[in-house]
């Protein structure tokens, strides 16, 4: 079953709506400029992979306008030493899955997932759909019902420069 099956079977008897995405706008500022979704309702999946000891991956879901705070809080809920965000080819190995369409819903079910609990006080949130030209519009209990699924508080930090690039 393709990603995109996957999405669309985990979020079947939920509150969601399907956005078709231009690929090349699939990066969060683009698509959110492009066709006119606020940055603050925008979150993005972000995979993080330890170096020391290497080998262990958490998948982190934080609102756009906010940085993940990987260094601190993110490696120490993983209990490694060393953690950094997973480069785009780990990323598509691990998830079946490219940048800027990594989504919450169709991630292995070992993979542990942190969600930042900006996110849970938000009506509603936009993320990936499991490729470049899908998003999802859903409510953020449906990213906390997730297996594997725990809702952090200060996982991300408010980014004053900007929204992260992912």
């Amino acid at each position: 079953m393709d990603i995109e099956a996957q999405v669309r079977q985990t979020l079947a008897g939920s509150d969601h709506q399907l956005i078709d995405c231009d690929p090349d706008l699939a990066n969060t500022a683009a698509f959110c400029a492009h066709y006119g979704y606020p940055e603050e309702k925008s979150a993005n999946t972000i995979l993080v992979a330890s170096r020391r000891p290497p080998g262990e991956f958490a998948a982190c879901v934080v609102l756009a306008t906010t940085r993940l705070d990987v260094n601190n809080r993110v490696r120490r809920l993983m209990g490694v030493r060393k953690a950094s965000f997973a480069p785009a080819d780990v990323t598509a190995e691990l998830t079946g899955m490219l940048i800027g369409g990594v989504t919450p819903f169709a991630l292995p079910p070992d993979l542990p997932i942190y969600i930042d609990a900006r996110i849970i006080d938000l009506d509603w949130v936009i993320v990936g759909g499991g490729s470049r030209s899908l998003k999802l519009k859903v409510a953020p209990a449906a990213l906390a019902a997730l297996p594997g699924a725990k809702v952090v508080e200060g996982l991300a930090i408010a980014q004053p420069n900007g929204p992260q690039v992912n």
